[in-house]
């Protein structure tokens, strides 16, 4: 094994799967402040205005001769790539396992060529399946049910193992309920983006579970990258760190704190017939913390600006919760 100290410093050369993302763009804009190299792979196409010191991979991960020839020498490797939405894991299984799964072998076995002194894998909070306790610290039972968490848990033990097996430096970061400027309302599930575009456009908001009952650790992008890069600095490799607040809001006052902000009040209308996500799914944080780590970005701050980035009538969202599908409308053969 490697130090564990990994300086993210002037000289660093990261890689960045997935850079191109929502929570991939904020991480290398968070590098480049901190005057790292970063090269970016990813299959999407850069965006216009890329800084020029962003370099750009081309790369399905789900082609393993495609890493191989995409991948440049590196002190670090953030894998933030991948399917990120559970209603597309529920309706297409196959593409989410190959893509969140198979792509992280593919990636990893790629690595063992030239190690990098770190790999950040960023899984979710998915993996624990439904809660036993409030908060959930890293060692709660892992019963996902829903193939998109499953495929992340994959990833998890195949990372795991290459960091036994053969000493690759790894660390995991759990992510907990995400939200925060650049997230595309075709694709995110988040309550938080969801709820902010549906009342910026004077609509009530709809949801899905019990108002009450159903709570959240959400955690700003910032936050986020705070706590990757954290990990990835300090943290041991071979060890799991959940990425939240610590922090537990449920619908209701969410939809109260986005009323607040905003100047008038939200109006919540909860599917409470649709119950299979109703329950406390909070971050027991104490392992980050012992890093260094602080939350840094208050809920309803975060939400503010949200909104202001968002301005009037920003396009609503179109990615409903899907927990269940028919077997005749799930795509299984391959994308």
């Amino acid at each position: 094994m490697t130090d564990h100290v990994v300086p993210l410093t002037t000289g660093t050369r990261a890689i960045v799967t997935g850079g191109h993302g929502f929570v991939g763009s904020h991480l290398v804009a968070a590098l480049r402040r901190r005057g790292v190299a970063v090269t970016v792979l990813d299959v999407v196409p850069p965006p216009a205005g890329l800084p020029a010191d962003v370099g750009h991979r081309p790369v399905d991960l789900r082609d393993p001769a495609s890493v191989r020839a995409a991948l440049v020498p590196a002190d670090v490797v953030f894998h933030l790539a991948g399917n990120a939405s559970g209603t597309i894991s529920v309706d297409r299984p196959r593409f989410d396992f190959e893509t969140n799964a198979e792509g992280t072998f593919n990636l990893f076995e790629a690595l063992l060529d030239e190690p990098p002194r770190r790999v950040t894998y960023l899984s979710s909070a998915m993996v624990y399946g439904r809660p036993e306790c409030t908060p959930m610290p890293e060692d709660h039972p892992l019963r996902p049910f829903l193939p998109y968490a499953a495929s992340k848990l994959a990833g998890e033990h195949i990372a795991e193992s290459m960091c036994e097996s053969y000493g690759l430096p790894t660390v995991i970061g759990r992510a907990f309920t995400i939200y925060g400027p650049g997230e595309d309302p075709r694709r995110a599930g988040g309550e938080v983006s969801q709820f902010v575009r549906w009342h910026l456009n004077g609509r009530p908001i709809p949801a899905v579970g019990d108002a009450d009952r159903k709570t959240r650790d959400f955690a700003h992008v910032h936050d986020l990258v705070h706590g990757l890069m954290t990990i990835t600095e300090r943290g041991t490799p071979g060890e799991v760190y959940n990425l939240g607040t610590g922090s537990e809001t449920s619908l209701r006052e969410l939809a109260d704190i986005v009323g607040r902000v905003t100047g008038r009040p939200a109006d919540l209308h909860c599917d409470d017939e649709v119950l299979d996500d109703s329950y406390r799914h909070v971050a027991d944080i104490a392992k980050l913390r012992a890093l260094g780590y602080r939350p840094r970005v208050p809920l309803a701050e975060g939400i503010a600006d949200l909104a202001r980035t968002l301005g009037e009538d920003p396009e609503l969202p179109s990615n409903p919760a899907v927990f269940h599908r028919p077997p005749t409308l799930v795509e299984t053969g391959r994308s």
